[in-house]
């Protein structure tokens, strides 16, 4: 076997597998956000965990062609209102209001630390 085509098979290899990873991380996000007893703050409207995964599902569904990694899913599909520009907030219990994207990337953080 030549090395480009080893080259090849290699990229290709380690690209499936970061497409399987963040589609795992992506996945898991979505559970996460529908199963939070925590609101979920969008243009000033107060949404169940599942009202908002919903949301942020339809948005990751537009948005599929321009991600590529668990990041740009936070930042195309759970960030902020296309509308309005404002960003999602999350309130939970107890605890300060967070920025959807600060609240998500933590999570993953916490997810990939306990996947190694």
């Amino acid at each position: 076997m030549n090395i480009s085509k080893s080259i090849f098979i290699l990229l290709s290899l380690i690209s499936f597998n970061s497409f399987a990873t963040s589609a795992d991380e992506i996945n898991h996000l979505l559970s996460y956000v529908e199963s939070t007893q925590c609101k979920y703050e969008r243009n000033g409207t107060m949404h169940t965990g599942s009202e908002a995964a919903e949301h942020i599902n339809k948005k990751y569904e537009y948005y599929r062609d321009d991600i590529e990694t668990t990041e740009d899913f936070i930042k195309y599909s759970a960030t902020k209102s296309k509308m309005s520009g404002k960003y999602y907030k999350i309130h939970c219990a107890d605890k300060a209001v967070v920025n959807s994207k600060d609240w998500l990337l933590s999570e993953l953080k916490r997810y990939r630390l306990a996947k190694k």
